[in-house]
């Protein structure tokens, strides 16, 4: 039976890399007066909490032992407002410090979208979205603990330790000793066993998250799914992978509550010296009832800072896994960018040029060479050729989602790369083989390249490719909601509104690739039509494999062996009957025997 795979890089913890803390740290500069003001709130708490047992004790040894009941009410209305500020005090810090992390952590997800919108292609083309998601989603989240409490409790936590060993010293150093002598045991615990824990539960975060990606895949190919009677396989493979989450999670829980009865076993062991070494000293009348309380009081409160600061570390190495990875990506440069100070592009007329263009996208092989043509304003070429021929290459080289590895891309006679690349683009419409849709309305769709577009702007668009009509038959029209990928959709509708999203942008240079291979004949018959007027004037290169399609453009490149095997019009390279004549009769002979 197959078994999901875990993500390889899923890993459970790092070891402590400062430069990258620190660099963690930075995202709460901005915050560094909620920060202080919720350290200085907590230092106040903790007081408040540590003066309670001293008015205890007080009350026990000068008033209730004596008799002596006058200082007493004074006592106890001082333990009441102590009480009340400390939890006052508490609330507003972490009111004050979730509002600092949380912005942190926003400002560390902002950082990393941007980045991540300012990668090159090659970046996804190695790398699943699901990856990429857990880095921006899941990795981010797990930060906002150490942000929001972790950072500034383990600092008061110190502060608490330090004075409350200086008090119990103060009070009886004999007894703190005899205290003391189970702390190995119990630090033993607190870093040692809490790890092994923490382990655990990670183990269950990845297994959960892996099974998660295999419902998120087996819910997107449901269709899939049920065309090959593969119901019950895949079932199989979510009963293990839920039996083998159940199975870790009991192994998780059994060691996590062997954590805390071990702890209080310890804390009384502890607890028990304490009172027998203080009844013994008692005895002797060397030590008061108050104060024996009062030992016992602090020596309780002493434990909860070391563990809290056991779980901190803990902590911190499982957020430096999260912070290799997000580091690893914001580190990434991206691979096509402007050169600092780079002009803009000024509007252009639309032509383009291939000078001795080599392009390979990795080093094995090479996938374009030696390619040089010009192409006037307002021509019409179409690219046709064998699949993995470097038709699509060729566009995203224009386009510049890549860069040449030697030659030049020239636009009007300006270097691709010696422009503002957003300048580039923004004079360029390209519609993919795979339509996107987004979630949102029909309307929103087709204005998402010119968000200046007026609705009646948007509605000639549509119009133009025909897609006006279906749009109206909808039950809201241009304002109905469709879903993610346009699930709801045809795909010759999701084809025809991202025809008109490209159409709505006016480019001087438009390019359509495999944009029409999934449209039934007689919308492809609407939308030629529509190209012959609306693509008037433009720069245009459509790769397509249908005969209609390419026919009448103005040239046509044969791309083969990555270069132009042969150029002209469809009559031209019918006569010279070589590569796209062949092309052109294997078509025919497949469309006659489909017949």
């Amino acid at each position: 039976m197959a078994k999901l795979r875990v993500i390889d890089d899923e890993a459970l913890e790092r070891p402590f890399n400062k430069q990258q803390f620190f660099r963690l740290l930075a995202y709460l500069k901005p915050e560094r007066g909620k920060v202080i003001f919720s350290l200085i709130l907590m230092v106040l708490a903790s007081v408040c909490s540590l003066m309670i047992p001293m008015l205890m004790s007080l009350g026990i040894d000068e008033c209730i032992e004596t008799g002596d009941m006058r200082l007493f009410p004074y006592l106890i209305a001082g333990m009441v407002v102590l009480s009340a500020l400390g939890s006052i005090f508490t609330r507003t810090r972490i009111r004050i410090m979730h509002r600092a992390g949380r912005g942190a952590i926003a400002h560390l997800r902002e950082d990393l979208f941007k980045h991540i919108q300012g990668l090159s292609f090659s970046f996804f083309d190695s790398r699943s979205a699901g990856k990429i998601m857990v880095r921006v989603i899941n990795d981010v989240n797990s930060l906002i603990d150490l942000f929001t409490n972790g950072i500034v409790q383990v600092l008061v936590d110190c502060f608490n330790i330090v004075i409350i060993l200086i008090l119990l010293l103060v009070v009886n150093a004999k007894i703190t000793f005899v205290a003391m002598s189970v702390l190995p045991f119990i630090l033993f615990l607190m870093f040692k066993l809490r790890r092994v824990i923490r382990h655990n539960w990670q183990r269950v975060r990845v297994k959960t998250s892996t099974m998660n990606g295999y419902l998120h895949e087996s819910l997107a190919g449901m269709r899939t799914t049920q065309s090959f009677v593969r119901e019950q396989e895949n079932y199989n493979i979510f009963y293990e992978t839920n039996e083998d989450i159940k199975a870790s999670w009991m192994k998780a829980v059994r060691v996590d509550r062997l954590f805390w009865p071990a702890l209080d076993m310890f804390s009384m062991i502890s607890t028990v010296l304490v009172y027998i070494s203080g009844v013994a000293m008692m005895g002797a009348g060397g030590l008061q009832v108050g104060r024996l309380i009062l030992i016992i009081n602090y020596l309780g409160r002493f434990w909860d800072p070391l563990n809290n600061m056991a779980t901190f570390y803990n902590q911190l190495l499982t957020a430096m896994a999260s912070l290799e990875r997000i580091f690893e990506i914001m580190d990434t440069p991206a691979q096509i960018q402007s050169l600092p100070d780079a002009p803009d592009l000024p509007p252009i007329q639309g032509e383009v040029t291939f000078d001795h263009v080599y392009f390979s996208y990795d080093e094995e092989k090479e996938i374009l060479h030696d390619v040089n043509f010009v192409i006037r304003p307002g021509q019409t070429i179409a690219l046709v050729g064998p699949t993995g021929a470097g038709k699509s290459t060729v566009v995203n080289l224009i386009s510049r989602f890549y860069d040449t590895d030697k030659g030049r891309v020239l636009i009007d006679g300006h270097d691709v790369k010696k422009i503002r690349l957003e300048s580039l683009r923004r004079q360029m419409s390209v519609m993919m083989q795979d339509s996107f849709i987004f979630s949102g309305t029909i309307m929103d769709n087709i204005r998402y390249g010119r968000l200046d577009a007026t609705d009646d702007e948007v509605i000639e668009a549509a119009k133009a490719v025909h897609a006006h009509e279906f749009i109206m038959a909808m039950e809201r029209g241009y304002q109905t909601e469709v879903n993610e990928r346009g699930s709801r959709l045809s795909v010759g509708q999701k084809q025809l509104i991202s025809f008109a999203r490209a159409l709505l942008n006016d480019p001087r240079i438009l390019i359509l690739d495999e944009a029409t291979s999934s449209i039934d004949t007689k919308t492809e018959q609407l939308i030629q039509r529509a190209l012959e007027r609306l693509l008037e004037g433009r720069t245009s290169f459509v790769i397509a494999h249908r005969l209609s399609t390419i026919r009448n453009a103005d040239c046509i490149f044969v791309i083969q062996d990555g270069c132009v095997k042969e150029a002209g019009t469809h009559d031209e390279l019918i006569a010279l009957n070589g590569a796209y004549a062949e092309l052109i009769h294997a078509q025919y002979r497949f469309l006659n025997e489909g017949a």
